[in-house]
């Protein structure tokens, strides 16, 4: 994913998808440093820490405890310090009204987690290759 080597926030309370991701992007070569938080407040937290170096995405699950991927993602975009941030929602929900707030609240995508390990390093790859040729401010 590059972006001069910034990190990826992974926002996900389920560690076995966190591995999975973590897995995923090995397999892939991604060089980027994977930062991991397990709830929304310790994200937001990372986020807005001025010594921190602020991520070059956001992979956020949607269903957690503590505070929700929508209640994040609706605090990270009315933020002017973070709004910038791209996030793909990779998540277990089908959810239409899950889809449509992620979307009004101004994701860059919104990914089902497939069960299957293959696919879902597939799924990974596409956000890769996304954000690799994808053109962001500086």
């Amino acid at each position: 994913m590059r972006i001069a080597n910034r990190p990826i926030l992974l926002v996900e309370d389920d560690q076995v998808d966190a591995m999975t991701v973590k897995r995923a992007l090995k397999e892939l070569h991604v060089t980027n440093p994977l930062v991991h938080e397990d709830n929304g407040e310790a994200a937001l937290a990372r986020l807005r820490d001025p010594e921190g170096q602020k991520p070059c995405i956001i992979l956020l699950d949607l269903n957690m405890p503590v505070m929700s991927g929508i209640e994040l993602l609706r605090v990270v975009k009315e933020d002017e310090q973070l709004k910038g941030i791209p996030v793909v929602v990779l998540t277990t929900s089908a959810e239409q009204e899950d889809k449509v707030s992620s979307f009004n609240l101004g994701v860059a995508g919104y990914m089902a987690k497939p069960v299957d390990y293959r696919q879902f390093v597939e799924v990974m790859r596409s956000i890769n290759t996304y954000w690799t040729i994808s053109e962001m401010p500086q």
